[in-house]
């Protein structure tokens, strides 16, 4: 039974939940970490280079067939293939997409409850209630269940609202808040002693690193998870963007706005990192290497926000604000992934649909809670450094080898009528159908045999 499908509202309402989709906790706390961790300014260099070289194209591919087929990423798959046998793989390909993003959401809930948790504590210890804030920023099955229930809760009430009621709505009111809280936040913390120190790491470039094969496959890696490419998530917004749109310049918005997020976010955590030392926390383990992601994110930047007195309790709680923030705007598009498809082909109702798609990726994330040490980092890795980046190469070989070009081109001339003749069309169909795909392999392919 077919279902009556959504669409943005405007142009702003769709680029303000795309880039929700792109700025998450890959932005916010993933890039500073990663980067941090991985050589500091030549990281960010390799990353913007991946980002615009081979994660912008695989951008444009998604929402293009998103657009096109009006459809989730499996039927979308479908209706680009021309054959029987392109079918077929169009068919393994959307489920493995849709299996990849439910996965994703549900390790993303736990960490993202753990957001909501700490911002909570920051209340308590105002409070005076040392004892609930002592256990929410303890490590705990319990804790980690009740948020994320709670976030999954949020999450499903949201994407049942539909397009404009519920996606839409909810975008363009957390996307302007993450930012005034992400500025104001840089701002704070660029003024306190320590600072340079960080903007130094993070802006001078050690070339030495830039040989590294692991550095380049985490960065690479980075870039297709912060903007949520390879599992449908925006193609299925793509889908939703009027005819009318110019959607070139669209996909050109985003990537710009999700890079500019992910360097305003660098630009407050690694700098906060070395205030925090300044002030006398470790944030070297005995190996002079920088600390772990989880450590710096729930132990460093804590015990910074408690040498800061009572502006510590203020920044400290607007800073887990804005990460529950930034996970829940991506939690939307990846939860939309599969209630797409089950709204779509098997003709539930939407709202149905967002809560039982949700009470089953709920169900999985509950697995992981229980057996945390064997599956969380497990789940992370499967998805984010394999599955995205090859789920973003076929895409690139479905938009360059598969799709027929005279429809690829009408697609684009739909919102864009001197597509033909523009700098994009000349390079584009080229560039996805050879240099990404061979591009994403060979880095693969070194991570294989490295």
């Amino acid at each position: 039974m077919a279902a009556t499908r959504g669409e943005f509202s405007s142009r702003l309402g769709f680029i303000l939940a795309a880039s929700g989709s792109a700025v998450g906790l890959g932005n916010i706390w993933g890039f500073p970490t990663q980067t941090a961790n991985n050589g500091g300014a030549v990281f960010l260099l390799i990353y913007l280079l991946l980002a615009f070289a081979l994660a912008y194209p695989a951008l444009m591919a998604e929402l293009m067939i998103g657009r096109y087929a009006r459809a989730n990423i499996v039927s979308a798959l479908q209706q680009v293939s021309n054959n029987a046998t392109a079918r077929s793989i169009a068919t393994l390909t959307g489920f493995a997409g849709l299996i990849t993003a439910s996965l994703i959401l549900a390790f993303y809930g736990i960490v993202a409850g753990w957001m909501i948790a700490y911002a909570v504590a920051f209340v308590a210890s105002f409070c005076g209630i040392e004892e609930l804030a002592q256990w929410l920023t303890g490590f705990s099955a319990e804790r980690n269940m009740t948020f994320m229930l709670l976030f999954m809760l949020l999450t499903s009430l949201i994407v049942s609202g539909g397009v404009r009621h519920g996606i839409e709505r909810w975008s363009s009111r957390l996307m302007p808040l993450l930012i005034v809280l992400l500025l104001s936040l840089v701002i704070y913390v660029m003024f306190q002693p320590g600072a340079g120190a960080g903007f130094k790491v993070y802006l001078l470039p050690d070339f030495n690193r830039g040989i590294d094969f692991e550095l380049i496959v985490n960065a690479l890696g980075q870039a297709f998870f912060s903007l949520s490419l390879g599992v449908g998530t925006m193609l299925i917004y793509g889908s939703y963007i009027s005819k009318k749109e110019n959607i070139i310049s669209l996909g050109r918005t985003i990537t710009l706005l999700d890079i500019g997020i992910a360097m305003l976010a660098g630009l407050l955590i690694i700098p906060a990192m070395y205030v925090a030392q300044h002030n006398g926390v470790e944030i070297f383990d005995a190996a002079g290497h920088l600390i772990a992601e989880d450590t710096l994110i729930f132990t460093v930047l804590p015990a910074l926000f408690d040498t800061m007195g009572g502006a510590g309790v203020v920044v400290g709680f607007a800073f887990f604000v804005l990460l529950s923030i930034a996970a829940l705007t991506s939690s939307i598009s990846m939860l939309e992934a599969p209630v797409a498809y089950t709204h779509e082909v098997h003709g539930l109702s939407r709202r149905f649909a967002a809560f039982l798609v949700g009470l089953s990726i709920t169900l999985a994330s509950a697995i992981i809670v229980l057996n945390f040490g064997d599956l969380f980092t497990l789940a992370i890795s499967l998805t984010t450094r394999y599955a995205q980046p090859l789920l973003g190469l076929m895409l690139c070989l479905f938009a360059g080898w598969i799709w027929h070009r005279h429809q690829l081109l009408m697609e684009i001339k739909a919102g864009f009528e001197q597509a033909e003749q523009s700098l994009f069309w000349k390079i584009w169909p080229l560039y996805v159908r050879y240099i990404c795909p061979l591009a994403i392999a060979g880095v693969f392919a070194q991570k294989v045999i490295g």
